[in-house]
């Protein structure tokens, strides 16, 4: 099992893991840029003040209680390896530039180490090495992402702003739309104090900012979406209709019970901010990976096909494809071609052993035509035979 704190576990991962260290860091550590009389494009500098703690028996209180959020790093303890020290000295590089960039809003950085400061850790409930966990209120996120400077400072604004996002308009249900990439659910209720609206944003707070939760007041918003009162539908990506969840009003436990049960997609995208709990949410230890680029027209058609195919095929619970743009990770391009042996000039799909990273990947005959829907479909449902996976 790949684990976050050991940049040499989890075969796929090892490279991944070695070379987000760098993607993260290098705004840590670039050179600060010549002067200009222009303003605005100035990207922050690490300024070498020290503003992440070592929480301890005797500090975490304190510093609950005085930021609104409190992100903690909970790592192994620091090796003897000179190369690992520097990892670490990278990695809390990262967490100081993000430390100063939120400074104004009141969120606090610290660091645990797991054997140092055993106790701390038992009473705050870190489990998992290497990985970031925010206080909020009565609330502990965990951070699945990528860590980095950048996906870390908008994954904590994203925490910061409300857990539902409210539809007025049509402008504004337009732009709901085109969410197509994520989990998202709407509801329609007569106003801010609705109790079934409370419930509603109740539940919204145990996924923010994972799954997105929107609401309309507005009957012409609710018409549009042929949402009746206090009803609320469920929209997996890259679905054309929504599914609505059964029974009206729903309580806050009905909500996270149904979202719970079905927030696994068909198709989804892998993306930095989620990458670890999407690479993590295997289905017995295989990923069915599909390499596209949206840019591309033959990765953009491929991508269409894979759309057909899961919205075929979205009634089964087992099928889940992990769709990966290799222009959002131009840097492990080299290595997955290597590692898998296809060329991701072209589109690809296969199925991964998330352990190891032994492939089997769909043979395409012929390098001019895609393989058809049906093709695709009928490749899929050969990797659900033993035949496929027995051989990787």
């Amino acid at each position: 099992k790949y684990s976050k704190a050991d940049p040499y576990s989890g075969g796929v991962w090892q490279l991944w893991t070695m070379l987000s260290w760098w993607l993260l860091v290098l705004p840590c550590l670039s050179l600060v840029p010549p002067a200009r009389a222009e303003k605005g494009l100035d990207f922050p500098q690490y300024d070498g003040k020290d503003r992440v703690l070592d929480i301890n028996d005797k500090n975490y209180k304190k510093a609950l209680k005085k930021h609104s959020m409190l992100c903690l790093y909970y790592h192994e303890p620091i090796p003897d390896s000179k190369e690992l020290q520097k990892q670490h000295q990278m990695t809390e590089l990262v967490l100081e530039l993000a430390a100063q960039v939120m400074e104004e809003k009141d969120i606090g950085f610290g660091m645990v180490d797991s054997k140092k400061d055993a106790k701390v850790a038992k009473k705050l409930g870190l489990e998992e090495e290497g990985s970031v966990y925010v206080f909020k209120a009565d609330r502990v996120v965990e951070f699945d992402g990528l860590l980095s400077a950048n996906t870390l400072v908008e994954f904590l604004l994203d925490l910061l702003e409300e857990p539902v996002e409210v539809i007025e308009n049509a402008l504004e249900l337009k732009a709901f739309d085109r969410m197509e990439e994520d989990i998202r659910l709407i509801g329609y209720f007569k106003s801010e104090d609705s109790e079934h609206y409370e419930a509603f944003k109740e539940a919204a707070e145990q996924f923010q900012p994972y799954i997105k939760f929107f609401a309309t007041f507005e009957k012409p918003v609710a018409k549009e979406l042929t949402l009746k009162l206090n009803e609320v539908d469920f929209y997996e990506p890259f679905m054309e209709e929504p599914v609505t969840i059964p029974g009206r009003p729903l309580s806050e436990e009905e909500l996270v019970e149904f979202i719970t049960e079905h927030r696994r997609p068909t198709l989804r995208k892998l993306r930095a901010e989620d990458m670890f709990e999407t690479w993590e949410d295997d289905i017995e230890g295989i990923h069915i990976v599909a390499f596209a680029e949206e840019e591309d027209p033959d990765g953009f058609e491929f991508l269409e096909i894979l759309k057909e195919v899961a919205r075929d095929n979205t009634h089964l619970p087992e099928l889940s494809i992990v769709w990966i743009d290799p222009d959002d990770f131009p840097l492990l391009i080299p290595y997955w071609e290597k590692t898998f042996k296809v060329d991701l000039f072209r589109p690809q799909i296969g199925v991964v052993n998330v352990t190891d990273a032994d492939s089997v990947w769909m043979e395409m005959e012929d390098e001019e035509d895609l393989p058809t829907a049906q093709e695709l479909e009928d490749w899929i449902e050969a990797v659900h035979d033993s035949q496929c996976t027995d051989d990787i």
